[in-house]
């Protein structure tokens, strides 16, 4: 096997799998990246799977030590609790949103404990009354959920009910718990009851704030970075009190700052309401969106920059494998496409093929480098190895929604088959569950935002595309586009054809609506309509 090829296999696909020093040695910036992402700024970054959020929450806690700061980095998927409890929906609300309140906290407390025993940088003796302070603290925490019940009566008697759940924990703990009702009655109440308002979820959490900050107080620099990572694994449900406690108990401790790793159509940071029922973190007020990672790499944006980009990434991969083995590198990224590649434009289509996703660029080779073996991957090897990571990886998740498979099947007829086109328009805006887990799933991917259609002045347009790989796997079915490609006689065989560019000037009449795969009347593309979901 080829020394590249074998380089490839090696490389590991996730992140959280690989060393620390490995992933110091691996981390290519882009677009001042790191520069945005470490000011002392709350945000959050963005991205799907495989973006390399978790990579550079990596790198960011690193430079932080570095410096001589104190950074943990919590993986929400990691908690202490009971695994599948925060989202069974026999336990209540309340209840599962206080678990994840103290697990949260107790990741804090320990990560903490831990560099501070082990002595790199923490000084435990100056650290131990505080840290116990806020373990005291944290322990005591618990959501309220409040309701208010009503009973009407006759003329001449009246009732009423309150139903409290909660906690507080503030500076002197003062916790109640309880059924209170009262009643004046002079004949007999009727039984008809009707519940007022939506339920409310209340948590004073002062003392947590008061002890995290005499914690801070005694970090080097009097600086902690806090880092949380697969924020989108927490339930719906619980993730805008989950924000609301970092919003309340620990963003006002100054000192902190936090990083949050989420995927945007999974994630929902404030609760919307009025008054004490808006609970959460809002956008740009509290927080800070620093970067969208889907947004940058994606080769039809910008070629020069994504191929820059993958050979810095992929060349720091190998180097890393082949070392690791005790094999010689190649010296520089030139050497490696030269190596491991039949020309430079093979490089290229694995850039084309990965979407601007890295770790479908590491699989993608990966699959490449089990067909090559001892021969140098070639086009057709890399269109090949991407329709066989698509089968594997994203149609089996596709096909296991139904819904999901039959919207993008519709849209597979509708875009490649009636358009000749790789690419279609959606209006700006456009809220669809099937279409973001498609776009979650890696089927669908945003090349452009913000463009407009020749057929309707004044609306905005994202620019979607079919993933690289479904349209080469579309190449052996019944729907294969015949009308862009020269499939040759022998389409299982045969990868001589050409996956086509986008061409953005002539997609501006491609415009898909919803609603008529919802079977809806066609509304305007302006007019700002939904379809039902």
């Amino acid at each position: 096997m080829l020394p590249t090829n074998l380089a490839f296999l090696r490389i590991v696909k996730r992140a959280e799998q690989q060393d620390d020093s490995v992933l110091q040695n691996t981390f290519v910036d882009f677009g001042s990246i790191l520069t945005v992402v470490t000011s002392i700024d709350h945000q959050i970054v963005y991205g799907r799977r495989g973006t390399g959020k978790t990579h550079l929450l990596t790198k960011i806690r690193q430079t932080r030590k570095h410096k001589g700061e104190a950074a943990i980095q919590i993986d929400m998927r990691n908690l202490g609790s009971a695994g599948g409890i925060y989202s069974d929906p026999s336990i209540p609300l309340p209840e599962r949103a206080t678990r994840l309140l103290i697990d949260v906290l107790a990741a804090i407390h320990g990560h903490l404990h831990a560099q501070a025993v082990d002595g790199d940088l923490l000084n435990l003796s100056a650290l131990g009354d505080p840290l116990n302070e806020f373990f005291d603290a944290h322990a005591t925490v618990k959501v309220v959920g409040e309701t208010t019940v009503e009973s009407s009566a006759s003329a001449e008697t009246a009732g009423t009910a309150e139903l409290k759940l909660g906690i507080t924990a503030s500076a002197t703990p003062n916790m109640t718990a309880g059924v209170g009702s009262s009643t004046s009655s002079k004949d007999s109440v009727s039984a008809k009851k009707t519940v007022k308002g939506e339920e409310v979820f209340r948590v004073n959490f002062g003392r947590v704030a008061t002890a995290l900050r005499k914690v801070v107080e005694q970090l080097p620099r009097k600086r902690l970075w806090l880092l949380i990572d697969e924020w989108s694994e927490v339930p719906l449900a619980l993730q805008p009190i989950l924000a609301d406690m970092l919003k309340r108990a620990i963003m006002p401790v100054q000192g902190v700052t936090i990083k949050i790793a989420a995927i945007e159509q999974r994630s929902r940071f404030l609760n919307h309401g009025t008054g004490a029922s808006r609970v959460g973190l809002e956008a740009g007020a509290d927080i800070s969106s620093a970067i969208n990672l889907d947004e940058f790499m994606v080769f039809e944006n910008d070629e020069t920059s994504a191929i820059k980009f993958f050979k810095a990434l992929v060349f720091a991969h190998v180097k890393s494998a082949l070392e690791a083995e005790g094999l010689a590198p190649p010296k520089d990224e030139a050497e490696l496409v030269s190596w491991g590649f039949t020309q430079s434009g093979t490089f290229d289509e694995v850039v084309r093929a990965c979407e601007g996703v890295p770790r479908d660029a590491i699989n993608i080779l990966s699959h490449a480098a089990q067909r090559a073996n001892a021969n140098a991957i070639s086009i057709d090897t890399v269109r090949e190895a991407a329709q066989h990571w698509y089968q594997g990886s994203k149609d089996s998740a596709v096909s296991a929604h139904e819904h999901a498979k039959k919207l993008l099947l519709w849209i597979i007829d509708r875009v490649i088959k009636d358009r000749q086109a790789k690419a279609f328009l959606l209006e700006t805006g456009t809220k669809d569950p099937l279409i973001d887990f498609l776009y979650d799933e890696r089927v669908l991917h945003i090349l452009r935002k913000g463009i407009s259609s020749k057929d309707s002045p004044g609306a905005r347009f994202n620019v979607y595309a079919i993933d690289y790989g479904c349209y080469v796997d579309l190449i052996n079915t019944a729907r294969a586009p015949k009308g862009l490609l020269d499939l040759g006689d022998s389409r299982s065989q045969d990868f001589s054809w050409v996956v086509p560019k986008t061409d953005f000037r002539s997609i501006r009449r491609c415009v898909l609506t919803l609603e008529q795969f919802y079977g809806q009347p066609t509304p305007s593309p302006a007019s700002g309509s939904r379809p039902a979901s």
